[in-house]
Parts: C-alpha cells; sequence; structure tokens
C-alpha cells in the first residue's frame, strides 16, 4: 500500500474507479488503498473488492496488466480471492481496466510490507500458507511471465550481498509479491499482477526476511517454511534475492 498520488493521478483514477463502479452497478465504499504512484486503486464495493488498474498509453496488456486475469488458470489449492468480472475502456489516452473480485473474508496480516509488532498468526495459517506455495511451486514456471528476471538477479545480488547468485538457478511457479500485505488470516494470497518464474523459495524467503524484525514471528515463519524451502540448497539464490532487494530499497536505488 502506497500514499496517496499528486491531485491530478488521484482526481483521474477516483473518476475511474467511479466508472467501473457504475458499470458494475455497485458503489465504492471503506478505505481507498492506492498502488504504486497511484498506478491502481481499490476498495470495497457493496459485498465485493473492486479494483482499478491504469497502464500507460499503448502499455496495456503487459505482464502486470495480465497477471490477475492469467492467475485464474492456478490450481485452486493457492487459496485467492475468486475475480468475478473484468472491464476494459479508454479514457483521455490513458487505458483502464477493472477488475471486481469475491471479497477475503478476513483481514489482512499486516498493513505494512515489514512486520513490526507480532501478529499472532495461528498455526495453521503458517501451514496453510506454506501448502498454497507449495501448490504453486508444483505449477511449472510459465515461459510468458517472470516474476524475478535472472539479469536482475546476477547483478543485484553481488551488489548488494558480495555473494553470487547459483551458476544455475532453479525456478519455479511464485507470487512474486509477498509481503504481509498481501497475505490474509485465512489465509488468502492477494495481487496476483506479478506472478511467474523466480528462484526457488522466494515468496518462502520474503516471508522469513520481513519478519526479521520480529523474533517473535521469525520463530514459527522459519519453523514452518524451513524443511520445504530455506533450508534446501536451491533456495540460496531465491533468499539471496530477497536480502539484496530489501538493501537495494533502503539504498533508494532504483534499477
Amino acid at each position: 500500500m502506497f500514499e496517496t498520488p499528486t491531485p491530478a493521478t488521484a482526481d483521474r483514477m477516483l473518476a475511474a474507479q467511479q466508472h467501473a463502479a457504475d458499470q458494475f452497478g455497485l458503489r465504492p465504499t471503506g478505505r481507498l488503498v492506492w498502488g504504486y504512484r497511484g498506478r491502481t486503486l481499490s476498495s470495497a464495493a457493496g459485498p465485493h473488492w473492486l479494483r482499478v488498474v491504469c497502464a500507460e498509453a499503448d502499455t496495456e496488456g503487459g505482464t502486470l496488466w495480465n497477471g490477475p486475469s492469467t492467475s485464474r488458470t492456478l490450481p485452486t489449492s493457492v487459496p485467492r480471492p475468486d475475480l468475478l468480472r473484468i472491464r476494459d475502456w479508454i479514457t483521455d489516452g490513458y487505458p483502464y481496466r477493472a477488475e471486481l473480485y469475491a471479497y477475503a473474508p478476513d483481514p489482512i496480516v499486516s498493513p505494512r510490507p515489514v512486520l513490526d509488532e507480532d501478529p499472532g498468526l495461528p498455526n495453521h495459517c503458517w501451514k496453510e500458507t506454506t501448502a498454497a506455495l507449495d501448490a504453486l511451486a508444483d505449477v511449472p514456471p510459465p515461459a510468458d511471465r517472470e516474476a524475478v528476471r535472472e539479469e536482475y538477479l546476477r547483478r543485484v545480488i553481488p551488489r548488494f550481498t558480495g555473494h553470487q547468485a547459483d551458476a544455475a538457478i532453479t525456478w519455479s511457479t511464485a507470487h512474486g509479491d509477498l509481503p504481509y500485505g498481501n497475505v490474509t488470516r485465512g489465509p488468502h494470497i492477494l495481487d496476483w499482477e506479478g506472478w511467474g518464474r523466480a528462484p526457488y523459495g522466494y515468496d518462502a524467503a520474503t516471508l522469513h526476511v520481513y519478519a526479521l524484525l520480529t523474533p517473535e514471528t521469525t520463530t514459527p515463519a522459519r519453523t514452518h517454511l524451513a524443511v520445504l524451502y530455506l533450508d534446501r540448497s536451491e533456495a540460496r539464490t531465491g533468499l539471496l534475492a530477497v536480502c539484496a532487494q530489501v538493501l537495494q530499497a533502503q539504498d533508494g536505488i532504483d534499477f
């Protein structure tokens, strides 16, 4: 979740949200959830969740644009809210897509990506989240969707960690953006725009690293994620990748 964008962007996205709600016969309610630089805007809409995404002109149809719609092909053993309807349109040269979801019945684990206090997740939540990641990893990595690019890994890992990525990276299918704001206490996994191929264990490493400031959460996170992911040699590059990304963000470097 990000800050409210510039007034011009906010006004444009709010108008797009109202247009989408009118198309679906609903009314937006509750708190507004903004994406990066106002690229997306989401909120409750009646008994549903309404998400509106905007792309730059002539850039619609790419990986992020089609992520939620293509994620419907993933197995039902990966718990996520059902995507019910999609509407596309263009206004003043801006392409928009509205996605109407079933409302996740349980709250997100944390409004912040990195945990700064223990959310007190019950044992079953860890077990079910691990099972979901396992089911996702069993999906053959898609050739047309990259959650993390190899060229990026080979640049960022040595620069920020002093280590090298594995010569032969083990790839699997991953959500690709799994901080605690994208997991509910149900659990359901939210926000599938960036799913695709990533180093093995990448999602599990994200959950582990983003809990390190909270020892009460780090222990159960590692307990449940270690055997399948964190302690396996093929997960080394995924763990290094997440550490490098955290250090890169801390330095404010964007490349």
